[in-house]
């Protein structure tokens, strides 16, 4: 995933029963990053989306550890690591209460790595005294997050190369817990 582009039926880094370390991001992992969310996208919300409607999503980012990399100064970036390598990650506004992505390797997902980011985000926006949190997430994602206590604003859509994708707005009240 790193350096050379994994085919899309590679599986992720790990090579046995993972063991995820969750930490901020590194300049090394931007590599990573492109491809988790490319194979995420195209992979991850096939059941979601159409092959067009995938296809412009991934193009609207490239796939480009430079791109990734820059992208790190610009968010708060927390990732999910195997064995040295990312296979998850949010990216996050602090100050403005906002997840701006979500995305885990697909043969990863549904094991708690993308709950456990959002964990160790929500608790980053509590530190920092941020009392909620929004997102506009994916169909695959938003009624994953409605169990989970966020309240879903509503649909909109966004263009991503000539194709329209629907996304719902939600956000959720973070409450400290005392201890």
């Amino acid at each position: 995933m790193n350096e050379t582009a994994a085919a899309p039926g590679d599986a992720p880094p790990c090579r046995r029963a993972p063991r995820i370390r969750y930490r901020e991001a590194l300049a090394r992992d931007a590599g990573d990053q492109a491809e988790v969310f490319h194979h995420a996208v195209m992979q991850g919300a096939a059941a979601h989306y159409t092959r067009a409607q995938r296809e412009a999503w991934v193009s609207a980012l490239p796939r480009d550890a430079s791109a990734w990399a820059a992208r790190q100064a610009l968010y708060t970036t927390l990732v999910a690591d195997c064995d040295g390598r990312c296979v998850g990650f949010l990216e996050l506004e602090p100050h403005r209460g906002r997840i701006v992505t979500l995305y885990v390797w697909p043969s990863l997902a549904r094991r708690g790595i993308g709950s456990t980011l959002l964990v160790h985000a929500e608790r980053l926006l509590i530190e920092r005294g941020v009392d909620r949190v929004s997102i506009d997430a994916s169909l695959m994602l938003t009624e994953y997050l409605v169990r989970r206590g966020w309240r879903d604003l509503g649909e909109e859509w966004v263009e991503r190369g000539g194709e329209r994708l629907s996304r719902h707005r939600l956000d959720k009240s973070l409450v400290a817990l005392e201890t």
